[in-house]
């Protein structure tokens, strides 16, 4: 699933159907996750608290926190730990420094405040144990790691600083943790994704045809890295901006050689027009935990499957043929094949070279 903040969508990306938009809402939503024994709601983080959200677009208000702070804020991105806690950020509208917070709502519905002093909460990213949190400060450029109790959801140790990035090397956002324990960020500002390993070394970088990268989650059956994007405030943005994009990636490679857009975009998902785009339920936990809720799933992502064809336009394809060829992936002739009129008029289907594993 992913969602459209600033329009209020959550849209559902499956097998080989283009994105259905599961419900809308005439606020903010800035994350969600499934309800426990409640098929087809969610809760969710909206407007200016934290909300039960049906897929008739109605609201069970829980808490709305934001209400009482001195500027006009809204909720920002969110998730569920492995224990069932939502967790969510939040931040003024016009970025004041240190108006956000972060929530956490627990199984009870009951909705505290963890942390303040944040400017631009994003993330948060959990462990498989849900004992250590990852949390970026986005407007700071810091990520920030938190111990954390997975009974109670009490912060044990933290915040300490897991990062800090200078203003050239982007902003971070969206992230998400993989089986080996290693933190996926998105780099806003920069287009690309960074991952961390667990002691703090930046083990790859990883770019992407889009200058803002939103948040990122590990397809289930191994297909590849989904990753959002934004295109809100950037002139003249093309196909890749303000989508649903997906990149090979070999998951017992991880450490060693990460795949990505250097070895060719493999698959582009196309939604409905978008001004930011965020992947959610990052892991397919509930709230309030189910009873089988034991472990998080290995991967990180809901369950949503590639197209059947990828379409691209000349511009975009022109961007991976520019990477593609870098990385040695085509031959001369490939390349001439390619370039032929017909294939790079209008919406063409992606070359297969570029489609391999």
């Amino acid at each position: 699933m992913y969602i459209d903040i600033l329009s209020g969508r959550l849209f559902a990306l499956r097998d080989t159907t283009g994105p259905v938009r599961l419900a809308g809402l005439r606020l903010p939503l800035g994350a969600v996750a499934p309800v426990a024994d409640r098929p087809g709601t969610w809760i969710a983080a909206a407007g200016t608290g934290i909300a039960l959200l049906s897929a008739d677009g109605s609201l069970e208000r829980l808490d709305r926190p934001e209400d009482r702070t001195p500027l006009p804020s809204r909720m920002n991105d969110g998730v569920t730990d492995p224990a069932g806690h939502f967790w969510a950020g939040s931040m003024a509208y016009d970025g004041t420094e240190g108006a956000g917070s972060l929530y956490r709502t627990d199984p009870d519905g009951t909705v505290v405040r963890v942390l303040d002093g944040l400017t631009i909460a994003n993330g948060p990213a959990f462990i498989a144990d849900g004992t250590i949190m990852y949390l970026a400060d986005t407007a700071e450029g810091t990520i920030f790691r938190c111990g954390v109790d997975p009974v109670s959801g009490g912060l044990s140790t933290g915040p300490d600083t897991f990062a800090r990035l200078r203003e050239d090397e982007g902003s971070p956002d969206g992230m998400t943790v993989d089986e080996e324990g290693c933190l996926w960020v998105a780099m806003s500002g920069a287009g690309a994704f960074r991952l961390y390993h667990p002691d703090g070394r930046l083990l790859h970088t990883l770019a992407v045809p889009a200058p803002h990268p939103t948040s990122v989650c590990l397809h289930p059956d191994d297909y590849g890295l989904l990753i959002t994007t934004a295109r809100y405030g950037v002139k003249n943005p093309d196909e890749a901006f303000g989508a649903v994009l997906s990149v090979p990636y070999r998951s017992r490679e991880r450490r060693r050689v990460p795949g990505g857009a250097e070895h060719g975009i493999r698959h582009y998902a196309e939604p409905a027009p978008a001004s930011v785009n965020w992947l959610v339920s990052k892991r397919r936990l509930m709230w309030p935990p189910s009873s089988d809720q034991c472990r998080p799933e290995s991967s990180a992502a809901a369950r949503a499957s590639p197209p059947a064809q990828t379409v691209m336009s000349s511009s975009w394809c022109s961007m991976v043929l520019r990477l593609a060829t870098e990385a040695g992936l085509l031959t001369t002739e490939q390349l001439d094949t390619i370039l032929r009129p017909e294939n790079l008029t209008g919406r063409s289907p992606l070359p297969e070279v570029l489609t391999m594993p």
